[in-house]
């Protein structure tokens, strides 16, 4: 690879809650084409972990034994390109920031995409949870999705071959293929309008959560008809530690971390809730984050 490869690579810098053990190899493409030689070139056995900007991601104190990708910075592109729906549109490579995608929308007349600014993770982590935040949702305006296999090779999908829901997306056929690019299909607005809304979520963002603590956006996912935040703080868990782990007071759907804590903190915290919310409202809370490795 032309890229960055390290092995035994410390995960607790790269992921937002700055916890967690090692990977067994980390690599850095340096462009999408090297990224398909890189895993081409690893064994078949290999388990593998895409990661853009480490949010919604846990990785144990015991590591994980596979290979994680980082999609930053070398899946970085982003242009302007109408999309295959024939709309005003952009494509965005995996390793963008969602953030900058909603600015270079904004920039660029287009709106659709301004919730985005408000979510800190990148594109791709956003294509493969669904992120969303103030009623709008990543898959909203997606039109194709670009797609990489364990062999290496590229494949441009419609939606259509796509289950998406809340918080969640498969493919129909069960195939596992990473995302590594997406088209958005937009409307023609104002840049002003655009960077208003904008402006308006973030300042949202600002007094709704504890963006001043490692954390890595909202644990759970809303159980239907009610939201998660509401349900922690009536189990009284606002506060609530584990070492240096703890349930934000800001916003109970936050666990932060105040100051070296453990992966196993941070975990047993989320499994308390999720005990506490079936006990006592008979209601399975799921994680939004990822858990991998090895405790």
């Amino acid at each position: 690879m032309r890229g960055r490869q390290l092995a035994q690579a410390p995960m607790a810098p790269h992921v937002s809650w700055r916890a967690g053990g090692q990977a067994k190899l980390a690599i850095w493409p340096a462009d999408l084409a090297d990224l398909q030689a890189g895993l081409a070139s690893l064994p078949s056995s290999e388990k593998v972990v895409f990661i853009g900007a480490g949010t919604n991601l846990l990785v144990r104190d015991g590591g994980f034994d596979g290979c994680v990708v980082f999609t930053q910075p070398g899946l970085n592109g982003l242009k302007l390109e109408t999309a295959p729906n024939g709309a005003p549109g952009i494509f965005a490579e995996a390793g963008v920031r969602a953030a900058m995608l909603a600015d270079f929308a904004a920039g660029a007349g287009l709106t659709g995409l301004e919730f985005l600014a408000g979510i800190p993770g990148t594109v791709g982590g956003a294509l493969m949870g669904n992120a969303g935040c103030f009623s709008s949702e990543t898959w909203d305006g997606i039109v194709d999705v670009l797609t990489l296999d364990r062999q290496g090779v590229l494949r441009q999908r419609p939606v259509s071959d796509y289950r998406v829901g809340y918080r969640q997306v498969s493919r129909y056929d069960g195939q596992q293929e990473w995302f590594v690019g997406a088209w958005f299909a937009l409307r023609q607005a104002s840049g002003g309008e655009a960077r208003a809304t904008i402006a308006e979520l973030l300042g949202q963002r600002a007094r709704q959560q504890p963006l001043d603590q490692p954390n890595a956006g909202r644990v759970f996912r809303n159980p239907p008809g009610m939201m998660a935040g509401e349900l922690l703080r009536q189990m009284g868990l606002p506060g609530k530690r584990r070492g240096e782990a703890s349930f934000s007071r800001q916003h109970p759907n936050f666990i932060v971390n105040r100051g070296g804590a453990r992966a196993a903190d941070i975990e047993a915290l989320i499994t308390e809730a999720q005990q506490m919310a079936k006990a006592q409202f008979g209601i399975a809370l799921v994680a939004e984050a990822t858990i991998i490795g090895v405790c």
